[in-house]
This record gives structure tokens, sequence and C-alpha cells, in this order.
């Protein structure tokens, strides 16, 4: 390993936390440059850019401008100084030719270990989503499927594919990264595949999939099940001038249903009430959690909670970071960015931050933020 990718001794400056352990686990990423006449470690780097995007930075200029301005100490807590504060040029040649799967590894892990479980059972969804600002006349925009931790809102993993259709072996890659022993694993209909829920169940883990068309046999059958019979358990809220009832019914799977590892069959109601205009929409459900474990209110919250990926995740990407309008478009550069956004969320999230737009302004009135953010 050369010298470029060791993390230096930093001295921590009076007053200002040091993202020591942060920059350890930075140097593990492979630097792309050549050893000589490197200047600025990739950590350092990495560190700069994180802080940054934490204060609101949309692309590599206003990561710049803001290392830029940014004290001597608070350089040298994040692995810079002073008189080796890196470019705007340099941050952007380094991230657009970095290794951005080995970025995310290592990121996705560090977040894996920081964030918890809520009793006894971590809730991960996964869903993809394409940057469609990325797209160039050669290049179609890049398609990347995240894993979202349900409570906490942590991302705990991300991995680029070449477009949506290969979205299905991808979400089985990104699963054998993590260890789903006690997990429930949530995906969208796409990916109700038997292959998946194999992996799955192997590792330990349970899943919750929703059947709808794409799977015409598995949902005929699933649709044909005595749900008249079947008592059915309710919740309703109310909130933006609507009302919305939730009705789960729940069976045990039958011997004949052909799919690995169902355990129970569940289907689920939601009937939307606004202006008084009534809409329904019925789904099924089939898991590999039992009725010991897990109860018709549980399996609802875990379906609910899927979307979370979409609401806060995908939609803060686009509409508080911009991302569908960003200029970045140079080799790994989109998905660099779009890393470097999820672990910006997620520290946020694991902070307590609900308005993740309010916590960017935050952080952008007083450059110390983001490094207490990352060391907290």
């Amino acid at each position: 390993m050369t010298s470029s990718r060791t993390v230096p001794a930093f001295s921590q400056p009076p007053g200002v936390a040091s993202a020591s352990v942060l920059l350890e686990l930075l140097a593990s990423v492979p630097d792309p440059r050549r050893p000589r006449g490197i200047r600025h470690g990739l950590p350092g780097i990495l560190a700069v850019a994180i802080a940054a995007v934490a204060a609101g930075a949309r692309s590599f200029a206003a990561i710049g401008q803001w290392a830029a301005d940014a004290e001597e100490d608070l350089l040298t807590a994040l692995g810079a100084t002073r008189r080796r504060v890196p470019s705007e040029s340099a941050i952007r040649r380094t991230l657009a030719r970095l290794d951005a799967a080995a970025l995310d590894t290592v990121l996705g892990a560090w977040l894996w270990t920081r964030s918890h479980t809520a009793g006894g059972r971590r809730v991960i969804a996964l869903d993809g989503k394409t940057v469609r600002g990325a797209r160039t006349r050669d290049r179609a925009a890049p398609h990347l499927v995240a894993a979202f931790d349900h409570h906490t809102g942590a991302v705990l993993g991300q991995l680029a594919v070449a477009a949506k259709s290969n979205e299905i072996p991808a979400v089985r890659t990104l699963l054998a990264n993590f260890d789903l022993a006690g997990t429930v694993v949530t995906v969208d209909a796409m990916h109700t595949q038997t292959d998946t829920a194999q992996l799955i169940v192997e590792a330990g883990g349970d899943y919750v999939f929703t059947v709808k068309g794409n799977q015409p046999t598995l949902y005929a059958a699933c649709k044909a099940l005595p749900w008249r019979d079947v008592p059915a358990h309710r919740v309703t809220t109310k909130g933006h001038g609507r009302r919305v009832t939730r009705t789960i019914k729940v069976l045990t799977a039958p011997a004949w249903v052909d799919f690995h590892g169902a355990v129970q069959i569940a289907q689920l109601r939601r009937t939307v009430t606004k202006a008084g205009k009534k809409t329904v929409e019925v789904v099924y459900l089939i898991t590999s959690a039992d009725a010991h474990t897990t109860t018709p209110s549980m399996l609802a919250a875990w379906v609910q909670g899927h979307w979370g990926i979409e609401n806060r995740l995908h939609w803060v990407r686009d509409v508080t970071f911009d991302e569908d309008r960003s200029q970045v478009r140079t080799g790994a550069g989109p998905q660099v960015m779009a890393t470097l956004r999820n672990v910006v969320i997620s520290l946020l999230r694991l902070a307590g931050w609900t308005n993740i737009a309010h916590a960017l302004r935050h952080h952008a009135a007083d450059q110390r933020r983001p490094l207490a953010l990352l060391t907290a």
C-alpha cells in the first residue's frame, strides 16, 4: 500500500474535534492517483467534501469554495491544511476517478455501525433511483440502488447498475454485503422473486414482498384466498385534509403456494377519503416472517415504512439537493456526489433532524457544525 493511502497522525487543535476515525475509514478507499506528486491525501479530500455537502454544497465548485473559506484548525481536523487545501479542480479530478463502489462500501459499513435496531430487528428497504441530470449525449444516466434503514433513515449501501431493468440482480448483490441475520427486507413488486427470497432466508433474515401483476400466478393465488372469513385489523389516520384507513388481513400461507420461504400471506386495503372522494387500493403481501414474532400491525407498518426510501431519501436528493439538475457528469462524479448526499442525509437523520433543508441551513451558518456532525 502506498503512503498516499495512509492517514497521517493529525494532532487535534484546541477546542476542535478530530475526524480521525472517519479519516481512518476513508483511508481504505483506493486512491486512483499516482503516488508521486500527490499534494492532498484522499481521506482529507473526502472528509472536506462530506463536510461541505453537510453545509449545502451541491457541486464540486461549491465544495472547493467551502474548503477555501474554512479556517486552518477546521481543515486540519478534516485531514487538510490551509497550505494544502484542495482546490475545486483537484477535488473534481480526484472524485471523478474514484472507485465509487468502494466508497459506497466503506461509508455504508460505517453507517451500519452508527445506526441501531428497533425492537431487536433491523428493517431495510431497497429501491433504485436514476440520476437524471447525469445523462449525456453519449452516456445514459446512472441508476443507483440503495439500501435504507426504516428506523434511522440511514443509507446502508448503494450499488450502480447499467439500467433500471438490471435492478433485480443488483438487489441480490447488494444484500449479499449485509449480515441479514434477524433483519427484515422490504422491496417493491419488481423484486418479488424467489431467488431474492431464497438469499434472504438462507442468510437468516425475513422478507416482506408485495405481490402484483408481474407475478400473475402468485397474484391469482393470493387473490383467491378466503379473505371474507379472515378478521381484519384497521388503523385510521387523519392529516393534510384526508383520512386514510389501512386494513390488513393475514393468513398462513397454504402449502400449495410455490414461493421460497413463504409463511404468511396478507391482504392490505388502503382507503383514502379526500374532499368527499374515496379511493381504494388493494395489494397482497407475502412474507417469511411467522405469526409468533410478527403481528398484522407490524406487517402493515413495514409496508408503510418501505416508502420512506422514496419520501425520506430520493425525494430529499431530488428536491433539497436538486440532484436531477446537477451538472456533475464526468466519470464516477455523479455516483460519488449521490453517495456524499446519502451520507449527509444519514448523519442528519441519526442526529435527529427531520427537515433536511433546515438542517443544511443550520450547518451552513457555522463551519464548525459540519465537523461536529461527522464526529458525533
